[in-house]
């Protein structure tokens, strides 16, 4: 099987309180802020190697994402990818989930033939969950989501679970197809020293946009149908008052005040 993963570099939860926005883009300024492999991004690439071990084949990381991630790429390639494909060009900063997709789907066209593309059912930096079914729209291929289980045996169907709300429903899906997994479908492995070692080895090709067929202009901050509106730090008007005396003489200032206030 060949098997396409797509990841993201996303801010590190425990650095958030580092991040902030740009008030001309407004979008996230991830400088200074270190990356980490999206937490579903990691599972859908450890559901592709267990995939790949029972069945051969190859797993290739797919990202978007500055020259500077490429340590998250190598952790995925020390967890056993083959090798890893991350699209890093200017143009294409500020990409809402439809221009991500359409730059995407244009990479996986270059990359040729698979069988399948995972991805995480969403990010904890946008939470969208919109870039897998986008992601399969334009490849013109089947997309189902919130995926806990896939039973492979090639050649033929895949026997693929999806989470609903009251349950789940087991899928006959034909690759090619795109699948987003949810947190159920997994715990991903842990990296060994020697993985890290060999990983160091493996191949991280960077293309530009300019490697890539797209001919729509959905690319970039501009290209994006959606945009921000506006921004701003709310002010901070509460104020603590400590009510003194006996508890009946408290009750009576309490109920005066929410009075005066218009509460009662």
């Amino acid at each position: 099987m060949r098997l396409i993963v797509c990841l993201k570099p996303v801010p590190d939860p425990k650095h958030w309180n580092k991040l902030r926005l740009d008030p001309e883009t407004k979008t996230l300024v991830r400088a200074g802020v270190p990356a980490v492999i999206n937490p579903l991004d990691k599972k859908a690439l450890e559901a592709s190697l267990r995939l790949r071990e029972a069945h051969g084949g190859e797993v290739i990381i797919l990202s978007m994402a500055p020259p500077e991630a490429a340590p998250v790429l190598r952790e995925a390639l020390a967890m056993g990818a083959d090798r890893a494909v991350v699209l890093s060009d200017r143009a294409a900063a500020g990409s809402d989930t439809l221009a991500t997709a359409h730059i995407l789907a244009g990479a996986v066209r270059k990359i040729g033939d698979f069988d399948l593309i995972l991805c995480g059912d969403e990010t904890i930096d946008g939470g969208t969950a919109q870039v897998s079914a986008q992601l399969a729209e334009f490849l013109d291929l089947p997309n189902l989501m919130h995926v806990s289980d896939i039973q492979a045996g090639p050649p033929g169907p895949l026997l693929v679970r999806s989470l609903i709300e009251q349950g789940s429903l087991l899928v006959e899906i034909a690759p090619p197809a795109v699948l987003s997994v949810a947190k159920e479908i997994n715990e991903p492995r842990y990296v060994t020293l020697m993985n890290i070692l060999q990983a160091e080895q493996k191949e991280i090709a960077v293309w530009s946009l300019a490697d890539l067929c797209l001919s729509e202009p959905c690319i970039g901050l501009q290209g994006s149908p959606t945009q921000m509106a506006d921004l701003f730090a709310p002010q901070r008007t509460k104020r603590a008052e400590m009510l003194a005396g006996e508890p009946r003489e408290m009750a009576r200032q309490l109920a005066d005040r929410l009075h005066r206030l218009g509460y009662c």
